[in-house]
């Protein structure tokens, strides 16, 4: 035990002593986190989101206003013709709003469909647009037989404290994961896989090339340690690598861990032992040096994709999902998606950490079976 533990610690040392190994290992997952978390943030939180809406408010009065305010109040994300955030739906106002209504007439408002709008934001918003006209006419109602109809006297009606709250939110477990939730677990995926094969790989056949492994098993040390030595310094690896995302995640991009951040670390070390014990079976399989590194980032890159890191699988079909599946990437990803953004706990996650699991012990039987010095 003893022989294994002093060939992991040497092959982390030897990997951090150099310092341009640092760029790929802390600063590219770093800036890929910033920049996906910001990319998928959406708006409003996971939990309770604000849908986008598109408004064309032509209306000159004073009631075209305050009902785009309603709105927002009610939960939307407003948006005037000049957008940066797809909106859900379109709602046209009509240029004599506030005419119609100190009129008494009947007035009418059109809801369009965007272009790629999505079903379930869609609904949301309509939900939310019906509540803020049921407010507005709640308003308006309130105010008939008193004062004029007036934007002040509707102000202050607007401003007094209702005796009747209502409180919404998702009654499901499973909003969609987005902002740090959905970028710092993706980019901590695909960057522990990619650097850990790429690590255990390149390490396995540049020491069978230079004749390293055939010295180290000329001493009393057997193939099984030799293998389990390389994996744990793999382990090692992934273990620094994990420990500065998740503080980055923490203090930079104010992630939540949900009070789950002990499940969290065994869902990423249980993960961390899957990808090094894959790189050192690469490293046995793969003869030649030159193909271990292309094979490493394109085996990484697909895992990584089709498990999650990229977008959430809550989004792509059912027979992407289950081809998704297929590697652990996917697993992982599940994991922390019930940990951080649906809320669960180990009751959730004990069949994605034993699937994880699985592949780990399943990995490293394969690189000692096949391992050749």
């Amino acid at each position: 035990m003893n022989r294994v533990f002093l060939i992991a610690l040497n092959d982390l040392r030897l990997f951090l002593r150099e310092k341009s190994s640092y760029f790929w290992l802390f600063g590219t997952p770093l800036l890929f986190s910033f920049f996906m978390g910001f990319a998928n943030r959406g708006p409003g939180n996971p939990s309770n989101p604000r849908p986008p809406i598109q408004i064309e408010n032509p209306d000159r009065g004073f009631l075209g206003e305050l009902f785009v305010e309603e709105l927002g109040v009610q939960g939307l994300t407003v948006q005037t013709n000049d957008v940066s955030v797809r909106a859900e739906r379109k709602l046209r106002i009509p240029a004599d709003l506030t005419e119609q209504v100190l009129a008494k007439t009947p007035v009418k408002l059109e809801l369009f469909d965007t272009r790629g709008s999505r079903q379930g934001a869609g609904a949301m918003v309509e939900i939310k647009v019906v509540r803020a006209l049921i407010a507005m006419n709640g308003y308006l109602l309130e105010q008939a037989g008193g004062l004029p109809l007036t934007e002040e006297t509707l102000r202050k009606l607007k401003q007094k404290p209702n005796p009747v709250q209502l409180k919404a939110s998702f009654a499901t477990r499973k909003p969609l994961p987005a902002g740090p939730h959905q970028a710092v677990p993706g980019v901590l995926v695909m960057f522990i896989l990619m650097n850990l094969l790429i690590f255990g790989g390149v390490t396995i056949a540049e020491e069978r090339r230079g004749g390293v492994l055939k010295r180290l098993l000329v001493n009393p040390l057997s193939a099984r340690e030799l293998v389990v030595g390389k994996i744990a310094g793999s382990f090692l690896l992934g273990v620094v690598q994990i420990a500065v995302l998740l503080l980055a995640g923490k203090f930079l991009m104010r992630m939540d861990f949900a009070g789950n951040l002990g499940w969290v670390i065994v869902t990423c070390l249980i993960y961390a032992w899957a990808a090094g014990a894959l790189g050192l079976l690469i490293g046995s399989v793969v003869a030649r040096e030159d193909k271990v590194v292309p094979i490493c980032v394109l085996a990484s890159m697909v895992m990584a994709a089709l498990g999650g890191s990229w977008w959430p699988l809550e989004i792509v079909p059912d027979n992407v999902r289950l081809l998704g599946h297929l590697f652990p990437t996917a697993w992982a990803m599940d994991a922390f998606h019930q940990l951080l953004s649906f809320g669960g706990s180990f009751a959730e996650i004990w069949k994605q950490l034993a699937i994880l699991t699985a592949y780990a012990l399943a990995s490293s039987i394969a690189a000692i079976r096949f391992f050749r010095a």
